[in-house]
């Protein structure tokens, strides 16, 4: 988890190829569950889109942690994927709609 989280936000759909599969194969390696502390890290990690799907599956491993991240609701200026994390929270009943 060190080296996804050391590389930063995912690249976007612009990245080349080898980019993207590097970032692939280091978040496949991570196991799941995560911890609370992890998903926060990990939540720090989504890019601009969701580079060829590699941000679902970063959303889902974020998800297997114990609670929902973010706890609280996203400013307006986050990422849309910090606000669809909150908003699956939400629906699933796991926290109350702000």
């Amino acid at each position: 988890m060190a080296a996804f989280v050391a590389d930063g936000p995912l690249p976007d759909e612009d990245a080349h190829e080898d980019e993207i599969a590097r970032r692939v194969r280091q978040l496949e390696a991570i196991a799941r569950p995560v911890t609370a502390e992890e998903a926060a890290r990990l939540a720090q990690c989504f890019g601009p889109d969701d580079c060829y799907g590699v941000a679902w599956s970063l959303l889902h491993l974020v998800e297997s942690a114990p609670g929902p991240v973010p706890a609280v609701e996203p400013g307006p200026d986050a990422n849309e994927w910090h606000h669809r994390l909150r908003r699956r929270a939400v629906n699933a009943g796991l926290v109350p709609e702000d």
